[in-house]
């Protein structure tokens, strides 16, 4: 039995009051997904991005995570929808854009590759920082609940149905030996829509259920 079935299944019912109330505003929420000019613009800047990629990544070493692409911009609001000619000529982007930029590089490279969602806490005070920060660039703020938030990365198919999660915001891969505290990852899901892929992810020794939120975590109350 995998650790997060055992957990599920001894401690379900304490799984705190804040991540139930953020699961459910955030299970219908899509991948973010790039839009298309259907004209050159775009065309010639998905073909600048894989160029780019191709062009850093260390020989042979298709499972590098594409650290290049944060290295040019910084992390902050971005305002939907964005289409590609908009997205690599920013520099500023959140979280969803540089995942679907990340994940169509290791698609580029014939990496498997989908979008990986998660929710984790922070504090209240990072939290009102980052609103406020959305606010003034006119941008949605529908991600942040109290002091848990949602984030975008990719999980990339390491094997028939393993995964890592490279987190493009961060420049890494998440280790999935999560602790709770600052920044940890309270529960993730992968969505994808192939009817061919395995009905779950194995990600280090979490079990995580195809396009269904997995809490990760448990505490009493995380309000």
């Amino acid at each position: 039995m995998y650790l997060a079935e055992a957990k599920g299944l001894e401690v379900s019912e304490q799984v705190g009051h804040a991540l139930r109330a953020a699961i459910e505003a955030w299970q219908d929420f899509p991948s973010s997904e790039l839009s298309d000019h259907a004209r050159p613009c775009c065309g010639i800047a998905r073909e600048w991005l894989l160029a780019m990629d191709a062009s850093q990544m260390p020989a042979g070493e298709r499972l590098a995570g594409p650290r290049w692409i944060r290295q040019r911009v910084t992390w902050g609001p971005s305002r939907w929808p964005l289409y590609w000619c908009e997205a690599v000529a920013a520099k500023t982007l959140d979280c969803g854009v540089l995942a679907a930029l990340a994940k169509a590089a290791f698609r580029g490279r014939g990496v498997g590759c989908h979008t990986a969602q998660f929710i984790q806490q922070y504090t209240k005070g990072d939290s009102c920082h980052w609103y406020k920060s959305w606010e003034r660039a006119e941008a949605e703020v529908h991600w942040i609940l109290e002091d848990l938030v949602y984030h975008e990365a990719c999980a990339v198919i390491v094997g028939d149905n393993e995964i890592r999660i490279w987190d493009p915001t961060a420049s890494w891969w998440v280790d999935p030996k999560q602790v709770i505290g600052y920044s940890g990852v309270l529960a993730a899901r992968v969505l994808a829509a192939q009817d061919d892929l395995p009905r779950h992810f194995t990600w280090g020794t979490h079990r995580i259920p195809l396009n269904q939120w997995q809490p990760l975590q448990y505490a009493a109350e995380l309000a």
